[in-house]
């Protein structure tokens, strides 16, 4: 089955929507341009990988999407592996995507699907919590890492993913735990034996930053859900992304507006106490408030300003607006390519039913776009 998706990655047909676009320094802005756009589920990541393929997934927070993790291929999105794949399973939850939050291209030719096992942000089911890598040559799954109760408590909701190559035998990951009702942290994942540890849990800089109070499309964002009382969106850390050496992992709340960053060495390691981690722990400046990030091999990082329809970027310890646009509502996950292009989601995640009394205020088509920024994507390959 295929999602309906209007894809224009052709430089003719390539649409400019530069005439609204501005920068808050007044410079001048980035073309931005519209990849694809998606008529049906919503989708929330996107990666390019190193050959210029696009994947994107749809998670199942109530769109009722035929697959959650898909290809653009021909114009359209077509289940990525295939439909099989795609298709829960309750016998075996390990073998199946359930809900996919996050897709992450790395830079020995494997596509990354991190899988939540958690539909409408339900207790994620057991064994179904999941990193799976399919290798992008023959288009099949190559590994399987079920994450542990140990780290994927009752209330988790895993968000985004990084990967470095180089450490251990094959690699480790960080990934973000967003949850929306009880605590965030880091879970590190050593690649070769599936071992999984939890940091910064409940930490100051991974939970909701206190008395955070976004306001989007010019009114103040809070749960509203049809048939209960209003209450404040408290999601913890789940923005993530690499130093261009990897020696630090950026991350901060969607509930706030710091970026954080911490030694990855320090995470990696189970003998550092989470005290001294704490400790270790440094403020990059405010940002805005975000949904994805990205870094490139600039040692920038890219963030998404859902408050302000704005991309920023840290470069050299200062933040500034890259272009800020209506169509940019809600930039949800960032990923840079090798074509030099920032691609992200623009989702309208903020008019979703449960946060206007159970209306949906949400218009399609959903957009893919992208600005030139002139980089690359950081690929921490093995040696």
């Amino acid at each position: 089955m295929k999602i309906s998706v209007k894809l224009l990655l052709a430089a003719g047909a390539a649409l400019s929507l530069a005439a609204c676009a501005t920068t808050r320094e007044g410079a001048s802005a980035p073309r931005i341009e519209q990849v694809a756009t998606f008529d049906g589920a919503m989708p929330t990541g996107v990666t390019v990988a190193p050959n210029g393929r696009i994947f994107v997934n749809f998670p199942q927070w109530g769109d009722n999407a035929p697959f959650t993790v898909a290809e653009l291929v021909d114009g359209k999105a077509v289940p990525y592996p295939d439909a099989a794949t795609n298709r829960p399973d309750p016998a075996d939850p390990a073998g199946h995507f359930i809900s996919v939050q996050s897709v992450v291209a790395d830079g020995a030719d494997r596509l990354w699907v991190l899988d939540t096992a958690a539909p409408k942000f339900s207790q994620p089911r057991a064994s179904g919590a999941k990193l799976v890598a399919i290798d992008l040559a023959t288009n099949r799954v190559v590994k399987t890492i079920v994450l542990p109760p140990s780290v994927v408590l009752p209330t988790t909701y895993l968000n985004d993913v990084r990967f470095d190559l180089r450490q251990g035998a094959e690699g480790v990951a960080y990934i973000s735990d967003s949850s929306n009702d009880g605590v965030g942290g880091i879970i590190v994942v050593d690649i070769a034996s599936g071992r999984a540890i939890r940091r910064l849990s409940n930490h100051a800089t991974t939970n909701p930053e206190p008395g955070f109070t976004p306001v989007v499309d010019g009114a103040v964002l809070m749960n509203r859900p049809a048939d209960g009382p209003a209450t404040p969106v408290t999601i913890a850390s789940d923005a993530i992304a690499l130093s261009a050496d990897g020696s630090l992992l950026y991350y901060g709340p969607l509930s706030g507006r710091t970026l954080h960053a911490v030694p990855t060495a320090m995470l990696r390691d189970p003998a550092v106490s989470e005290e001294a981690l704490g400790r270790a722990v440094r403020s990059l400046g405010r940002k805005g408030a975000s949904d994805g990030i990205a870094e490139d091999d600039k040692d920038r990082v890219f963030a998404g300003d859902y408050e302000n329809n704005a991309i920023r970027v840290l470069d050299q310890g200062r933040w500034t607006t890259v272009v800020s646009d209506p169509r940019i509502s809600w930039p949800d996950t960032l990923s840079i390519g090798t074509d030099g292009y920032l691609y992200f989601t623009a989702n309208q995640l903020h008019r979703q039913p449960g946060f206007h009394g159970g209306r949906d205020l949400r218009r399609k088509p959903y957009e893919l776009l992208r600005i030139k920024v002139g980089a690359a994507p950081v690929l921490l390959r093995s040696r």
